[in-house]
């Protein structure tokens, strides 16, 4: 299952992102792709809000992961952009960081390619215009269930059949 959503400021994107974080509902593994400055740590700061996350949220470009912690929710936000082999993700214990309970954002995954488990959803980012535009592709039933949901929660002027 593909949708698309076209989202016409930043603003749109963070909503679109808490709506995306209610979707999914705590877990899940979320591929997040996209050129350099798609708006991948925009959606991921909409994301996290669903949780409850107030202020900054910043690309983990040099730590690689960033984790949080809402109640029983652990959310972590990965970007693997500087990432030199996928085996550097066993050293800092990626491996216990992404398992199924948790909610795991990846940038740049290609770059785990290989190591990191399979997506339950990918999210495609590029620029249209001054917004951007959102392609999600379910890889799992989790998946095909948070498209459903996100679907109900996302105003229909978004939506992008073209």
């Amino acid at each position: 299952m593909k949708d698309a959503y076209l989202l016409h400021n930043e603003a749109e994107q963070v909503a679109f992102g808490e709506a995306l974080g209610r979707a999914l509902q705590g877990h899940g593994q979320v591929h997040l792709q996209g050129e350099l400055g798609a708006g991948k740590t925009t959606l991921a700061r909409g994301v996290l809000r669903a949780y409850g996350h107030q202020g900054p949220v910043k690309s983990p470009t040099y730590t690689l992961v960033e984790p949080y912690q809402f109640g029983d929710i652990r959310v972590h936000h990965f970007d693997l952009y500087r990432l030199g082999d996928p085996e550097e993700l066993e050293f800092i214990g990626a491996r216990e960081m992404l398992d199924k309970e948790t909610l795991n954002l990846i940038e740049w995954p290609i770059r785990g390619k290989g190591w990191l488990p399979a997506a339950d959803l990918v999210v495609v980012l590029s620029v249209a215009g001054a917004g951007r535009e959102a392609r999600l592709a379910a890889d799992s039933t989790h998946g095909e269930n948070v498209l459903a949901r996100l679907a109900a929660l996302v105003p229909e002027r978004t939506r992008n059949t073209s």
